[in-house]
């Protein structure tokens, strides 16, 4: 295989809804490329069900929507981004709205709003229960037509690239395409790789969510910030086949959870209900399950009405038919899967990272809007208002300065840290994405504890060791960076011992941290 070079002045990895808004904001007299993993562009966001949550409503305001962000992040948000990105709601809603993406309106040609979990107001604007689908199908045409853009996919990112004054100038691909091994030089650098939700064995999350972006970020230096915030969906549907997300809006519209009996059980959790914030709801579905010793719980939407299932959520009602279950007239099984990221590589509300030359936008960003648990319909309002204003900050920079780049190390070592002294290392397995999953999921997910973190990061250790040992095959290079991104988290989640929103500790419950503490990850080794 032959290695290359090639030039831009911005270089976006990843492209969702983060990164297709920053390149349709650009000025048309920029150069950009656009690189995604997959044949087509895809990811997370034309999987998103809700839609963007903006103050719009006469009954509503931009404080109502601060303090709704701040409750359902248990006060863990940076407040300075809170106001920063829901000030900016609006205007990302009406610049959608400029590029013909086809949201719901009222008879009367109003925005139809919708609420969700957490929200005190509807203010929910939505494509019917399929608006990253929507959103997506609207802006891709307008992508392929910007003259500006050059999009390449199956495009593997493998290390990012510094230059003499440790800015990031460059990255490291391999083009599926060409089987070619390739560096892209460029002037700004923008991570917008997506979450990290397939670490787990089950996710609301596309398999190509595996947080490697993290883990390219953190190996050049950049700062990690609250990784183990990992938010679980509660509701996903229960039933033979992939995982399926039942939009939160199902019980924003009055839906109930039931337990084996029919009696609605939410009200016992919280006074809110099924309308608490999605890691309330989660946790509470989980106690019924270990409650009951079943491995789901129910939802009823049947008194929401044929119609109102029809019109606001065809997609929803659309699956369950095909897995034979029909929502007009039966209750639904459901269960808490790993959805959502609030934790990430930390920036500013400018996108840019700890490192010169480099930004990063969308789930795989920690602006610190999303705290300790997001909520509902913030994200892909985060990377419009994020993508968007990393376009100004970019067309606003001078060029880095012109400079060669360094090479970087092949291999990054491992740090191994056992907390259980009775651990051993036999029993960990060999490294792979199967084990790696299975592993997250049973000791780093919805409910956690010392001890099982303990195991979890013993094992991460040392699979890293035992991969950084093998000679680098492209499979293993990948997998060593969902390691490296697995073990961060781990570590993260370890070393706050009290529970905090998406954060729940089974040894040490607090409902409230006494003082708001921000983990950042440990530099390299």
């Amino acid at each position: 295989m032959q290695a290359g070079s090639t030039q831009t002045e911005v270089l976006i990895i990843g492209a969702g809804l983060a990164g297709t808004s920053l390149a349709l904001s650009l000025p048309s007299s920029m150069q950009v490329t656009l690189l995604s993993s997959t044949p087509t562009p895809c990811g997370a966001s034309p999987m998103a069900l809700g839609g963007l949550a903006a103050a719009l409503n006469a009954e509503d305001s931009l404080e109502q929507h601060i303090e709704d962000t701040l409750e359902a992040g248990a006060q863990h948000s940076d407040q300075e981004a809170v106001r920063g990105i829901l000030q900016a709601a609006p205007a990302a809603v009406h610049w959608l709205l400029e590029r013909q993406v086809p949201l719901d309106r009222t008879e009367d040609g109003q925005l139809h709003l919708t609420r969700e979990g957490g929200h005190s107001q509807r203010r929910i604007v939505h494509a019917a229960d399929a608006s990253g689908y929507a959103i997506m199908h609207a802006l891709f045409p307008q992508l392929a037509q910007a003259p500006h853009v050059q999009q390449r996919t199956d495009c593997l990112a493998l290390a990012l690239r510094r230059n003499e004054q440790g800015a990031v100038a460059g990255v490291d691909i391999y083009d599926k395409h060409s089987r070619r091994y390739e560096t892209i030089v460029a002037d700004h650098v923008v991570l917008a790789t997506g979450g990290l939700g397939s670490l787990y064995a089950h996710s609301t999350n596309p398999d190509s969510a595996l947080g490697e972006g993290i883990a390219l970020a953190w190996r050049v230096g950049a700062a990690i910030r609250d990784l183990e915030f990992v938010q679980f969906h509660p509701t996903c549907l229960h039933a033979q086949g992939p995982t399926f997300l039942l939009t939160e809006a199902l019980r924003g519209e009055g839906g109930h959870l039931l337990d084996k009996q029919g009696r609605r059980f939410m009200p016992d959790y919280d006074a809110r209900a099924e309308l608490a914030p999605r890691d309330i709801v989660s946790r509470a579905i989980a106690a019924q399950m270990r409650q009951e010793g079943s491995s789901h719980v129910w939802l009823d939407v049947r008194h929401l009405g044929a119609d109102t299932l029809q019109q606001h959520f065809p997609k929803a009602l659309e699956e369950g038919l095909r897995r034979g279950l029909d929502l007009r007239q039966d209750w639904v099984p459901v269960a808490p899967a790993a959805h959502y990221s609030c934790g990430g590589i930390q920036t500013d509300l400018s996108g840019r990272t700890t490192v010169p030359g480099l930004y990063a936008v969308g789930e795989v960003a920690c602006t610190g809007l999303h705290g300790a648990n997001r909520l509902a319909s913030n994200s892909l309002l985060e990377c419009v208002v994020m993508g968007r204003a990393v376009a100004q900050t970019i067309a606003a920079s001078n060029k880095l300065p012109s400079s060669a780049l360094i090479p970087e190390t092949a291999t990054v070592a491992a740090t191994t840290a056992s907390t259980e002294a009775n651990i051993s290392s036999s029993l960990s397995k060999t490294p792979s994405l199967p084990a790696l999953r299975s592993l997250m999921q049973e000791h780093v997910g919805l409910l956690r504890s010392h001890q099982g973190l303990g195991y979890a990061l013993h094992t991460l250790g040392d699979w890293r060791e035992q991969i950084n040992a093998l000679p680098r095959s492209l499979e293993q290079h990948t997998l060593s960076l969902q390691l490296d991104t697995a073990w961060l988290l781990t570590q993260a989640a370890l070393d706050r011992p009290y529970s905090l929103g998406a954060h729940y500790r089974l040894d040490q419950v607090r409902k409230k941290a006494i003082a708001k503490q921000s983990y950042t990850a440990p530099g390299l080794p």
